[in-house]
């Protein structure tokens, strides 16, 4: 299995690395960070015939998809963690 590496991409450093889950030492999975974002993203599991070129396409892949998702209006719908509770005042 390939260790981790870095890359560039639209102007953005991707740094991606394997790490096993916490609850399970049999998953690992491919962890990144863009230099962009705050965030840590574990979108897929490390496979024994990832290479550099083919993990770089699919993390290219998921985080432009995940912008193109974050990117698109509000579906009209209020987001589940603002909706008020059952029971809770004006609620029927």
């Amino acid at each position: 299995m390939i260790g981790g590496f870095r890359f560039e991409h639209g102007g953005k450093t991707y740094t991606c690395l394997v790490e096993e889950r916490k609850a399970e030492k049999t998953e690992a999975w491919w962890w990144f960070t863009v230099s962009s974002d705050g965030h840590r993203y574990a979108p897929f599991q490390a496979l024994a015939r990832d290479t550099r070129d083919s993990v770089r396409a699919r993390i290219v892949a998921y985080y432009d998809n995940h912008l193109a998702h974050r990117a698109m209006p509000a579906s009209g719908q209020e987001h589940w963690a603002r909706r008020a509770k059952a029971g809770a005042k004006g609620q029927k």
